[in-house]
């Protein structure tokens, strides 16, 4: 069995969303489907403050395992597995996200044209910077991610009220 979403009862959530299993969504949390729906895939963490928006008409799909880090905000139609956003980026609309790629703390990526960033994409620094990850150590990674999910799910419902899923 699957585990359950854990998504905390002062979470900000508008429109038609769909957060799938064992995904983590932090208080202070704001997910706005202000057009189109927003679907989020297993095993995602979303921190505190993250605003995810979708401001288009088509779907926003979010693939599995992606972690939302503390003050992001994600505009993006869609993003791939394994992402990580760091604190405090930006990535707008006109951006599409394979996988495994990371946006550093404070990187803003507004790009003028529609762009997709390739698989293992890095952006670092002030200045929006990329270079290309090896992939090494990306099975240590998954672990650790794996990990850091089941740790939330045993110990937000300790400390925070939890929302109850639509279909219970």
């Amino acid at each position: 069995m699957p585990p359950i979403a854990v998504v905390c009862q002062d979470v900000d959530l508008k429109g038609d969303i769909t957060i799938g299993p064992g995904t983590v969504v932090h208080p202070k949390a704001a997910i706005f489907a202000l057009v189109g729906p927003i679907v989020i895939g297993a095993g995602c963490i979303i921190e505190e403050a993250v605003i995810i928006v979708n401001r288009r008409k088509d779907i926003m799909r979010i693939g599995d395992n992606n972690l939302f880090e503390i003050g992001c905000r994600v505009e993006c139609p869609s993003i791939g597995d394994f992402n990580t956003i760091s604190t405090r980026a930006r990535v707008h609309n006109t951006v599409r996200m394979t996988n495994h790629c990371v946006v550093g703390a404070q990187c803003l990526v507004v790009p003028a044209e529609d762009e997709t960033l390739d698989e293992y994409t890095c952006i670092y620094g002030p200045a929006a910077d990329r270079r290309t990850w090896s992939g090494r150590g990306q099975v240590q990674e998954a672990d650790l991610r794996t990990k850091h999910g089941e740790y939330l799910r045993e110990m937000l419902p300790k400390f925070n009220r939890l929302r109850r899923s639509d279909g219970a």
